[in-house]
């Protein structure tokens, strides 16, 4: 399952050496607005430590990490939505992502240029906010202009229900409210599915500080208002400068440089972890002599749905799944020692898929 979360955020916010810590990659960076006008892409590992306990008891060739895609996406500027800037261009591949990381700077520094000149993290906030929604407004105005005369004059109840539904959605955009805040049933987000909106797409702050900053968060002023205003969301601190230096170490290095600034964790791997638990995503592994690979399932898929990720076929041939709890796979040291203790479920196409199931999948020839 190919996730993408999409970075964005004013100009000269550090984007692009976000990326670049994230992907270990060299995204092109510079002290101007517009550096980047294509999209980067790069596809960062899922860290998860399960799958290295799992690799140690098969003894396998080989280890495949669940893997996650970031885009770089150029700088937005006030008018993105009427085209001002590179808008276009860049609400298009904002429309292409499955979640946003929204970068925004709250640190002070006279040698990177701001676009407005001023640093004021709220203000950078609602601009790009703005933007979405406005871009959004003219996505709904097309289909309410495309389906009003239809839905008032026929008979077509799903016509009707999504007419109302759409008119909801513009008096909310109308009144400066992202979508993804909406209260709507599984059938209403069905619906807007198609609509590709950007409110809609679930959302994770980053917040950019300098180190000195970073080090006492309580000193910064610009980061306890941002925090303040985001109370309900997805907020990470971080100082990407630090981040991009740490990137390079080992291992042991980095984990003894972070601990240096009292970090109990990078916040480049919080990010990766938050935005794939943000999408509802989970992992289940199957583990070999061959291979010990983690999956991505979406929370609710059934045993026969996670087997055709590994392939088609194994969906429509689905016979039978042997389950074993991770927990009970790392007791027991594995396939033989869980079979001994009967800690080996067999489950038919119908069961719903746990994170951290250790799976055989068991197909017709």
């Amino acid at each position: 399952m190919g996730l993408k979360a999409g970075i964005v955020g004013l100009p000269n916010v550090g984007k692009s050496t976000l990326f670049s810590a994230l992907t270990l990659n060299e995204a092109e960076s510079a002290n101007y607005a517009f550096t980047t006008i294509e999209p980067n892409v790069a596809i960062v590992n899922l860290k998860d430590k399960r799958l290295d306990e799992l690799a140690k008891i098969v003894n396998t060739k080989k280890i495949v990490p669940a893997t996650f895609q970031f885009v770089d996406i150029a700088g937005l500027v006030e008018g993105a939505s009427k085209g001002e800037g590179l808008g276009n261009k860049f609400l298009s591949n904002i429309r292409e992502v499955d979640a946003i990381v929204h970068v925004i700077r709250c640190f002070e520094n006279n040698d990177i240029v701001h676009v407005k000149n001023k640093i004021d993290p709220i203000n950078d906030l609602n601009t790009i906010n703005l933007e979405l929604i406005l871009a959004d407004l003219q996505t709904i105005e097309n289909i309410v202009n495309r389906i009003a005369k239809k839905a008032q004059s026929g008979n077509d109840k799903e016509l009707k229900f999504e007419y109302s539904l759409v008119l909801k959605i513009r008096e909310a955009l109308q009144n400066e409210k992202m979508v993804k805040d909406l209260d709507l049933t599984n059938e209403e987000k069905q619906i807007i599915k198609s609509y590709q909106l950007l409110t809609s797409k679930p959302t994770i702050y980053v917040a950019n500080l300098d180190s000195n900053s970073y080090k006492n968060l309580n000193t910064s002023p610009h980061f306890q208002n941002l925090k303040s205003r985001l109370a309900n969301e997805i907020l990470i601190p971080i100082c990407i400068k630090i981040e991009y230096e740490v990137c390079k170490f080992e291992e042991d290095e980095k984990q003894m440089f972070l601990s240096e600034y009292g970090i109990e964790e990078s916040g480049i791997d919080s990010i990766i972890k938050n935005s794939f638990y943000l999408l509802n995503q989970s992992t289940y592994f199957t583990a070999g002599e061959i291979e010990a690979r983690a999956w991505i399932f979406k929370n609710g898929m059934s045993a026969s749905e996670c087997a055709g990720i590994i392939h088609s076929d194994f969906e429509k041939k689905f016979v039978k799944a042997e389950v074993i709890k991770y927990s009970d796979y790392i007791k027991y040291q594995g396939e033989k020692g869980c079979r001994e203790a009967g800690k080996i479920n067999l489950e038919g196409k119908n069961y719903l898929m746990q994170d951290g199931d250790v799976c055989y999948f068991k197909v017709a020839k």
